[in-house]
């Protein structure tokens, strides 16, 4: 029987890699009237009855609290191979021990999945023979999914949700010791960090009034903005969880097993009519590649990667990772 490992986050305030503002950790909004700490502290109701419906199967069950980086890698450490001639640290392709994580935002996910990469991914230098051509990281250990929001309320829909996973504890147990797993594409950036769902670029006024923006968008060899036009947003589709800006569709199927990256930018055009008036339509840019890069003209650009929220100043360029990492599914 498996040794499975159920991995939460800490809170917000603790937790490793940044998961947004406003309790994106714990599922906390900005109006909300409780701390952090208590709502993090909620979600645990899920945790238990998974590892209760795990033991009851057989399985040897360990919580752990994460509050930092280096205690997920103390979790991590567990999936890894035996020792390999060019001693590179590498995932063990039988490895015993599953790895559930309990998730209260795809931050918390993405913060797990990027100490992966770091942990196994291979400096270029030291890039072995048994890696895949299109690949810098080899096959990362499934892992089961617990979303502990159960009902998933909200505009957005998590990752979870737009994969069909369980969200129950117990057939979230059932795919972690009975499932297989359904591999997936992995988003690397130059920053050092990875996109699971996908990002979006831009930001909007008191009002929710779209604010424009200019830089540079091309997808491999295609230009979706030199910088001169100015753009409302660009959406960076691994899945589809930002495909729309309210009512536009700026994604039209993105595919997060397909080996590649769909980009969209939502240019507004002054259009005149025959009768000399003038009226705002906008137009969407879209392509597929398996890379893209994004250079700012001008100051800073807000933007939201897998529910995170920051700033980019500087160019920043997302490559697919085919297949790169899995989850469980029943």
């Amino acid at each position: 029987m498996y040794d499975v490992v159920l991995l939460t986050l800490g809170s917000e305030r603790d937790a490793p890699g940044g998961c947004g503002s406003g309790g994106a950790c714990c599922g906390a909004g900005p109006a909300s009237a409780k701390p952090a700490e208590e709502l993090c502290e909620t979600p645990r109701v899920p945790v238990l009855a998974c590892a209760d419906a795990l033991t009851t199967r057989g399985a040897r069950v360990e919580m752990v609290t994460a509050r930092s980086d280096a205690e997920i890698d103390g979790v991590l450490a567990r999936l890894d191979g035996p020792p390999r001639p060019d001693d590179l640290t590498w995932p063990d392709a039988d490895v015993k021990t599953r790895l559930v994580v309990a998730t209260a935002s795809d931050a918390q996910l993405r913060a797990v999945l990027r100490r992966l990469v770091r942990r196994y991914a291979p400096p270029p230098s030291r890039r072995p023979a048994d890696l895949a051509a299109n690949r810098t990281v080899p096959d990362l250990p499934p892992v089961g999914l617990l979303p502990l929001d159960p009902a998933h309320s909200g505009t957005h829909r998590d990752l979870a949700a737009q994969l069909g996973l369980p969200r129950d504890p117990a057939a979230v147990a059932a795919a972690v010791l009975d499932g297989t797993p359904r591999r997936l594409d992995l988003l690397r950036n130059d920053g050092g960090s990875v996109t699971l769902d996908g990002a979006l670029l831009g930001a909007a006024d008191d009002e929710g009034r779209p604010l424009h923006w200019r830089g540079r968008v091309e997808v491999d060899d295609t230009v979706l903005s030199t910088g001169d036009d100015p753009l409302l947003a660009c959406a960076i589709g691994n899945a589809g969880g930002y495909a729309r800006l309210a009512d536009v569709a700026l994604l039209t199927a993105p595919d997060p097993a397909d080996g590649l990256v769909e980009v969209a930018v939502a240019v507004p055009v002054v259009a005149r009519s025959r009768w000399g008036g003038r009226r705002v339509r906008l137009e969407i840019r879209r392509t597929r590649g398996r890379a893209v890069a994004v250079v700012p003209r001008e100051g800073g650009v807000p933007f939201l990667d897998d529910g995170s929220a920051g700033e980019l100043s500087r160019k920043r360029s997302w490559w697919t990772e085919p297949g790169a990492w899995a989850v469980w599914t029943a």
